[in-house]
């Protein structure tokens, strides 16, 4: 039998998710099958509530809204190329002071495509759970799997907003819970998914292991979640709930921590036995992925050579605090931390070490400059390229372009009769123009970034952690590099903080040093073992095994740093440690009066 599945276009008026409400109805394609909009049942509902996760998860959405706001990232307006880049109404700026409104469009976006994420969950529900009533194995697990799915994206809502949706079919209201009541209730529909669950769909299903690994997350910021205002408390009834979790995970054996870090970032990182739940974006529902890899990287940047990539470049998006590099160069000293830690670094380019000192250079245009210019280069297969990983200071070295923005990629061949590539020091070709006289610098990524309106196209040293994939087919768009969304490493510190509220020490030192001694594929940069632990280490370490994964604002609130001043920062309201509910929806639940008040402190 087949059903065509139904959905409503969720917009923010929709809030009350009832069947009252006066929406649009579309017909959604997105079923496993593919075919012409009719889905197996089974298939087609579960293909489309995952489905539309790409699209929530994206960079302007709660990707952007959960790194913004945090310490870790800033993203300030930008001018060149005749105008100003990122002003976008202010919504980056405010967003990073804490003095966002309701109208901020990563505020808007977010809650608009998590609503839909969340109202799809429940369509599925609505035809799963007859059939699994009837029967169905196959409908029971993935029921089982909805469940497990609603109750994550209602702990997102309960992060971002401080509340959840209670809705058991899409033909009622849905109610609105918060605080300690919509802890328990996330708490009860993850345990009550567990039964019917297996581990045999991951990482990009709901599996039994993840279930333990957001019931983990669940308990270690429930004090956060039941008072989100106030200071955290942290039970020891909670952290033992931690505890008993994340031992079921790490005692069971089925996962390992990724020796090299960034393969957990990479094309083929769905098989990388680290990951617990991510995003699958490999096959027909793949969307939107180099958005989180390109989002930070420079404008004139072409990661990959190659006609099929002639297209595609950064958007000189976010940048890191100086506060945020800040917590590496104080826990190395003396030693560059990309020596000291292969999580922050990871040189991929191979530059002849003749070529390596570009002081007094200028990139290479026309000889009538009268400067010294950067004719040397080297080659390489468009196959074997790959750019410098991590935090990017300086300069990288990359692909060049015969006229910088446009035209195909330079390409030649060497003394010894190998072909390839042109690669070159990146030059900086969007901020004073296009005219190749006016490209006289390359792009240096300094530390200094702010958002007083001096930022220029270089500003601040960027995030290259997600791969540019090789699977792209559309320029900055699609890709095979699963979003990670819960792994083994994030198991592991939270059983060391659950450990360390509690006061064994040791056993979250033990946990900790697990995890920075096993990224020994580089044994030079294998970070060393600490030889103590505090809470405010463990939140350093956190922030250098995370950043870059929309960790770092929870982490932030639950630790009692989210108040603090930074780069351009100074808001300490403890108010903001919510967002703000857009006011399109409170509007548009005001027939219900009640339903829907805003948040305090907007």
């Amino acid at each position: 039998m087949n059903y065509r599945i139904l959905t409503l276009v969720v917009g923010l008026s929709a809030l009350l998710f009832s069947s009252c409400t006066d929406l649009e109805e579309e017909i959604l394609d997105e079923s496993l099958t593919g075919t012409d909009g009719l889905a197996e049942p089974i298939t087609g509902s579960i293909s489309a509530a995952y489905g539309i996760l790409p699209q929530t998860f994206r960079h302007t959405r709660y990707f952007g809204l959960q790194e913004i706001p945090s310490d870790e990232a800033i993203l300030p307006p930008r001018t060149g190329l005749g105008g100003t880049q990122w002003a976008d109404n202010d919504t980056y700026t405010t967003a990073h002071r804490h003095l966002m409104s309701s109208s901020n469009s990563l505020v808007t976006q977010s809650w608009s495509y998590l609503t839909t994420a969340l109202f799809r969950t429940v369509a599925a529900i609505d035809v799963l759970r007859p059939l699994a009533e009837a029967g169905d194995t196959e409908a029971i697990q993935g029921l089982a799997e909805m469940r497990a799915l609603r109750a994550y994206e209602n702990m997102l809502f309960l992060d971002s907003w401080g509340l959840t949706f209670r809705k058991e079919a899409t033909s009622e209201t849905s109610e609105v819970l918060r605080g300690a009541e919509a802890v328990t209730y996330i708490e009860e529909e993850f345990l009550a998914s567990l039964e019917n669950l297996s581990n045999s769909n991951g990482p990009g299903r709901m599996t039994q292991d993840a279930v333990y690994g957001f019931l983990a997350k669940l308990y270690l910021n429930a004090g956060v979640y039941r008072d989100p205002y106030g200071t955290p408390v942290f039970t020891d009834e909670d952290m033992a709930n931690v505890i008993n979790y994340t031992d079921r995970i790490i005692n069971n054996g089925s996962y390992a921590l990724s020796p090299e870090y960034f393969d957990l970032f990479n094309d083929e990182n769905h098989d990388n036995a680290e990951l617990i739940f991510a995003l699958d974006l490999r096959g027909v529902l793949n969307n939107d992925h180099n958005r989180w890899a390109y989002w930070s990287m420079s404008g004139s940047l072409f990661p990959r050579p190659g006609d099929f990539y002639l297209s595609m470049d950064g958007t000189d998006g976010p940048a890191a605090t100086p506060e945020f590099y800040q917590n590496w160069v104080d826990a190395y000293g003396n030693v560059d931390p990309a020596a000291a830690d292969a999580r922050f670094y990871k040189k991929n380019a191979q530059v002849p070490a003749e070529l390596e000192d570009i002081s007094g250079l200028t990139p290479y245009t026309k000889d009538t400059l009268g400067l010294s210019t950067d004719k040397d280069h080297y080659f390489i297969a468009d196959e074997d390229f790959e750019i410098d990983r991590g935090i990017i200071r300086g300069t990288m070295w990359a692909p060049r372009k015969e006229n910088y923005r446009s035209g195909s990629f330079m390409t030649g061949t060497d003394a010894s009769g190998n072909s390839g590539y042109r690669i070159y020091p990146l030059a900086e070709a969007r901020e004073n123009g296009s005219d190749l006289e006016d490209i006289v610098y390359y792009v240096d990524h300094t530390l200094d970034i702010s958002l007083d309106g001096s930022a220029g196209y270089a500003s601040g040293y960027r995030f290259a952690k997600w791969q540019f994939s090789k699977t792209s087919d559309d320029g900055n768009n699609y890709s095979s590099v699963d979003l990670v969304l819960l792994r083994l490493a994030d198991v592991y510190l939270m059983r060391a903080e659950a450990k360390l509220r509690m006061g064994d020490a040791a056993g979250a030192l033990t946990d900790v040093n697990t995890v920075r001694t096993s990224r020994n594929a580089r044994p030079d940069q294998t970070p060393a073992a600490l030889t103590e632990i505090t809470l405010p280490t463990l939140l350093r370490e956190r922030g250098f095994e995370f950043y870059w994964e929309m960790s770092r604002r929870s982490d932030q609130i639950r630790f009692g740093t989210y108040e603090d001043s930074w780069t351009s920062k100074t808001d300490s309201d403890v108010l903001h440690r919510l967002f703000p509910i857009p006011q399109e929806a409170i509007d548009g639940a005001s027939n219900t009066p009640g339903y829907l008040e805003q948040n305090e402190g907007y």
